[in-house]
C-alpha cells in the first residue's frame, strides 16, 4: 500500500504555537483511504521517526480498527497561564477534567499551585485534575512539588512524568500517594501508561502496547494538528477499556489549523468524535501554513527518506 503514495509531494508545514513560543512542523502523507500527519519531534533518531510515518500512513491505507466507542471524552488542556486564564480555559471547555501543565519554571512552585487552585475552582470538587510536568523535576523536588500541588489541588487524578528515567519515576512513586503516569518504556515504574500514536508507530501497535501491559492506559497527543489528532482518537475509541479521560484536546494550543474550522478537533461538552479517517487538509490552510525554506523543506525530505528506509 505504500507503494502507493507519492512520498515526494508530501507538503511540509509549520503551524506557529499559540502562546507564540515555537512552531509545530511536519509533514502530510496522503494515502488512497485519506491523510496522515509525520511530526516526529526535534532530536528523535531515525528508528523513532520510522514509527511516526508507519502511524502516518496507518489510516490512510490499511485503515483504522472498528471502533468500541464513538464519543470520547476529553480532558482540557491548561498551559502555563496566571490563575485566571486558567480557570477561564476550564470554564469554556465543558471538560470534566484538567491536564495541567506544571514545572515549567523552575522554583516557581507557588505559580503551579495558585493554577492548580484555580483550576479546582472552575471545576468543582467533582472535577479530576491530573499534572503534567514533562520530566521536568529531580526525585527530591517532585516529592516536594506532588505534595503541595496535591494539597491545591484537593485531590489528583495522576503525576504524567514528574521525572526522566524510569530509576527516578520508581523513587518518586516509592514515596508519594499520587499514581504516577509515564510512557510504555518506563511502565515497570509506574501506575498508568501513556499512549500517543505517534511514537508508538500507529493505533493497531499502540494496542497491542495496552493489551501486553496489565496497567491502566491514557491516551495522549503530541501536539499534533487535527489530522494527527484523529489517530489519537480512533486509539481511544478503539480500546476495551478507557478509565481515563483523554489528553487529545490540544489543538487549541495551536495558532492554526490545517483543516477547515468545522472539522477542527475541538471538543464540544467535554468530548471529541471518533471519525473513520481524519479530515482533509484545506488548501488554503497548507499554504498559509506552508514552510518555503529551501534547506528547511530539504532537511524534512531527507528526514522522511530516512524514515521510509527503516521502515520498508
Amino acid at each position: 500500500m505504500k507503494a502507493m503514495i507519492d512520498f515526494d509531494a508530501a507538503p511540509i508545514f509549520g503551524v506557529p504555537l499559540a502562546d507564540g513560543t515555537g512552531v509545530h512542523e511536519g509533514m502530510l502523507i496522503e494515502g488512497p483511504q485519506g491523510w496522515g500527519e509525520f511530526s516526529p519531534p526535534p532530536g528523535c533518531d531515525d528508528g523513532e521517526a520510522s514509527r511516526w510515518l508507519t502511524a502516518a500512513v496507518e489510516g490512510g491505507t490499511v485503515g483504522w480498527p472498528d471502533p468500541r466507542r464513538g464519543r470520547i471524552p476529553i480532558a482540557v488542556t491548561v498551559g502555563a497561564v496566571d490563575p485566571g486564564s486558567a480557570r477561564r480555559t476550564v470554564d469554556g471547555s465543558g471538560c470534566r477534567t484538567a491536564d495541567v501543565t506544571v514545572a515549567t519554571t523552575p522554583g516557581e512552585l507557588t505559580d503551579d499551585a495558585e493554577r492548580v487552585a484555580a483550576v479546582r475552582a472552575a471545576l468543582g470538587p467533582s472535577g479530576r485534575i491530573r499534572l503534567s510536568a514533562n520530566g521536568s523535576w529531580n526525585v527530591e523536588d517532585a516529592v516536594r512539588a506532588i505534595a503541595v500541588l496535591a494539597e491545591a489541588a484537593g485531590d489528583v487524578e495522576f503525576v504524567a512524568r514528574p521525572c526522566r528515567g524510569t530509576t527516578e519515576l520508581a523513587a518518586v512513586r516509592s514515596r508519594v500517594d499520587v499514581p504516577i503516569a509515564a510512557e510504555a518504556s518506563c511502565a515497570e515504574a509506574v501506575d498508568v501508561v501513556i499512549l500517543r500514536s505517534g511514537p508508538l508507530g500507529g493505533v493497531r501497535r499502540a494496542l497491542r502496547v495496552a493489551e501486553r501491559l496489565d496497567l491502566p492506559c491514557v491516551v495522549a497527543s503530541s501536539g499534533e494538528t487535527s489530522i494527527g489528532l484523529a489517530a489519537g482518537l480512533a486509539l481511544a475509541g478503539a480500546l476495551p477499556e478507557l478509565p481515563y479521560d483523554c489528553a487529545l484536546g490540544t489543538v487549541s494550543l495551536l495558532g492554526g489549523d490545517l483543516v477547515v474550522p468545522g472539522r477542527s478537533l475541538r471538543p464540544v461538552d467535554g468530548h471529541l468524535p471518533v471519525a473513520p479517517t481524519p479530515a482533509a487538509p484545506a488548501a488554503e490552510l497548507l499554504q498559509r501554513f506552508a514552510v518555503t525554506d529551501a534547506d528547511h523543506v530539504e532537511r524534512w525530505r531527507r528526514r522522511l527518506r530516512s524514515a521510509r528506509a527503516i521502515s520498508t
